[in-house]
C-alpha cells in the first residue's frame, strides 16, 4: 500500500486553502463513502531546537485545525496551523486517497507542481533577505 510521504503534508500545509479544496472536491466522489473520525482545532506546543547544544525547547503554543477521516477504505490524517478545519478536512482526504491508492498520480502531480512554486516562493524570500545582510567588518 502506498504512503504519502510527509513530505507532501508538509507541502500540502502550505497550499492556498482555495486550492486545495477545490482540488479535493473533484476527488470526493472516488473516495465514498468518507466517515470523519476527527475534525478540530486546538493548541499544540510549537518545539525549537537550541542550536548550539542541540536540545529542544517549546516557543509556545500555536492554534491547528486536525483532521482523521476514513475514506477509500483508508485512513487520512492532517494537521495544519490556523483554525481553517475544512483545509485540514481536504489534506487529511488526500492522504486517506494517497494511502487506498485512489487518483495518486494526479495528487502526485498536485504536490510536485505545488512543491516547485513553494521553492521558489522560499528561494526569493531568501534571497531579498541576504540583500538587507549587512557585513560588519566592512564599519
Amino acid at each position: 500500500m502506498s504512503e504519502i510521504k510527509i513530505e507532501h503534508l508538509s507541502v500540502l500545509a502550505r497550499v492556498p486553502p482555495a486550492e486545495i479544496k477545490a482540488f479535493v472536491e473533484e476527488l470526493i466522489p472516488a473516495l465514498e463513502p468518507i466517515e470523519v473520525l476527527v475534525n478540530r482545532t486546538g493548541l499544540a506546543m510549537l518545539p525549537m531546537e537550541e542550536q548550539v547544544k542541540g536540545t529542544t525547547f517549546y516557543l509556545g503554543e500555536v492554534l491547528l485545525a486536525e483532521a482523521h477521516v476514513r475514506a477509500a477504505g483508508s485512513e487520512g490524517y492532517a494537521a495544519c496551523l490556523g483554525r481553517d478545519l475544512e483545509q485540514a478536512l481536504a489534506i487529511a482526504l488526500l492522504d486517506a486517497a494517497q494511502r487506498g491508492q485512489v487518483e495518486t498520480d494526479a495528487i502526485i502531480d498536485f504536490v510536485h507542481l505545488h512543491a516547485a512554486n513553494q521553492q521558489a516562493e522560499d528561494e526569493a524570500l531568501l534571497r531579498a533577505v541576504a540583500a538587507t545582510r549587512v557585513e560588519l567588518e566592512t564599519f
